[in-house]
């Protein structure tokens, strides 16, 4: 494990974590407790999430962009019972410590905490040393929650049992002819799956390595791929735009990147030749996957990137993946239709949340709410996203969420958010509001308290105040006029 001037070998993280484990037992943690972990990426969150596990606790990564009422939420939803974070996040948590009765512990990476507070390295050193023997676990048990917006108004926390991630290893480890000597470069956040699982954890079942950057910097991120000689990564859309734009980026020596995995977006043809010729050779893998998966559900071989441009390939193995209508009947090759999956990669369901988990795994099959089309060779590729949800930079972000914050205004009568393109971001937040007779109201205003309330990410961008929301005869706003409204080009 590298991290700036730090090296670890797998026998100085496995004594970290036993002594970090160590140090939870003796905090009274154990079997099925939460440990949340809000970090920047880091060898630290690696340890904590092997700490938990290590005696059969849960480990739950939460998303730093979010706001504090957000932080609020999941926190009591999960019932996490203590949190490891750093400096950064010590006012945020400490905001909220009245909401979030169920946490005891909190842990900081620094030295110096606020009262009521422990100092990770106290924890480690006082436990070094310490021989914490695995917990007996079974397949589906529970090794981690992972909270995602979907389409909802409020986030759901996917469950994630050993068994997830036991299959969703072995499907990577063949598709991606994963060995001992590789090592991930991880330039995305860790809470999220691209980064943790696509394909680290993989990597590290397979006794490999990772080399861990902090926060993305495009230019950075290729000093240090020449510096460390990583063989493989994954890139979010808006990572791989940003270091496309890099005039130096063929300058550097990235001989070593074997493959990229990249976020499942339709990719400019020469945007991917701009890619390879970056990167000379690797393998670009464009791929499909979701939280509830543990992520890379569906690879494009080596090899057919350019014959299957716009595809994300077809499923890994243990992986069934079919195309349905709205009666749940597969449908011919070439018709759109939902896309469902099938296997042991899949998630038992959403934590605490039985209605959304009937809705979404039913009759065997996990509903993702995408909606593609296989061609006749069995590659998928992805018409649309999940309705209403924009994904702006890789994050997820629930229009209805944005939408509910906006309906505290007095002012306002009628909201709704959709997603428009952004150069950078691939999509940005955009409202349209609707205000009552009589009332004033600003574009400013409408944003401020969103910032207020949201994470940065999610405040819109635009704001545009309109007569009324166009509906259909049943009354539901019709969300693909606005995208049209707000993309005219489409």
């Amino acid at each position: 494990m590298v991290y700036e001037d730090r090296r670890m070998t797998c026998a100085m993280l496995h004594g970290r974590v036993s002594a970090l484990a160590d140090a939870f037992l003796k905090l009274g943690l154990g079997r099925g407790d939460i440990v949340a972990i809000l970090l920047y990426n880091c060898p630290e969150f690696y340890e904590t999430a092997f700490a938990a596990n290590r005696i059969g606790a849960v480990f739950l990564p939460l998303n730093y962009r979010l706001a504090g009422e957000e932080f609020a939420y999941i926190l009591d939803h999960s019932g996490a019972k203590a949190i490891v974070t750093e400096a950064e996040f010590h006012a945020v948590i400490g905001g909220i410590r009245d909401k979030i009765p169920g946490v005891r512990h909190f842990i900081s990476l620094e030295d110096t905490v606020p009262e009521g507070w422990v100092p990770y390295r106290q924890l480690v050193e006082g436990s070094l040393g310490a021989d914490v023997p695995d917990a007996e676990v079974e397949l589906d048990d529970l090794h981690r929650l992972m909270y995602t917006s979907g389409t909802t108004d409020r986030f759901k926390g996917v469950m994630i049992t050993y068994g997830n991630l036991y299959w969703k290893n072995i499907g990577h480890v063949w598709e991606l002819d994963l060995t001992p000597r590789d090592v991930t470069m991880i330039a995305g956040p860790l809470y999220h799956v691209g980064a943790f699982d696509l394909p680290a954890s993989g990597v590290l079942h397979r006794g490999g390595g990772v080399v861990i950057m902090r926060k993305f910097d495009a230019l950075k991120l290729l000093q240090i791929i020449e510096k460390e000689k990583p063989t493989n990564i994954w890139l979010a859309p808006a990572m791989l735009s940003m270091i496309v734009q890099q005039e130096k980026a063929t300058e550097f020596d990235l001989a070593s990147i074997r493959f990229i995995i990249a976020g499942g977006e339709r990719l400019p043809e020469p945007l991917l030749e701009r890619i390879l010729t970056i990167f000379p050779k690797a393998r670009f893998c464009d791929a499909y996957g979701l939280t509830e998966t543990v992520s890379g559900d569906t690879f494009v071989p080596d090899g057919m990137a350019r014959a299957k441009l716009g595809s994300v390939g077809k499923p890994v193995v243990h992986l069934d993946l079919q195309i349905v209508d709205d009666n749940d009947n597969p449908v011919p090759t070439g018709q759109i239709g939902e896309i469902v999956l099938r296997g042991p990669k899949v998630s038992v369901g959403y934590w605490k949340n039985p209605e959304a988990s009937a809705k979404a795994f039913r009759n065997g099959w996990f509903h993702t709410g995408d909606l593609g089309m296989l061609d006749e060779d069995g590659y998928l590729y992805i018409v649309d996203r999940k309705k209403d949800l924009i994904i702006s930079g890789g994050e997820n972000i629930s229009s209805l969420e944005v939408e509910r914050v906006i309906y505290e205004i007095p002012e306002v009568l009628e909201a709704a958010v959709v997603g428009i393109p952004d150069p950078k971001w691939g999509e940005a937040v955009k409202a349209f509001v609707v205000v009552k007779p009589g009332k004033t109201l600003t574009a400013e205003a409408v944003q401020e308290l969103c910032r207020s309330k949201l994470a940065k990410f999610k405040v819109p961008k635009e704001v545009e105040f309109i007569d009324q929301l166009p509906r259909n005869p049943s009354g539901k706003v019709l969300k693909r006029i606005l995208r049209q409204i707000g993309n005219p080009a489409h």
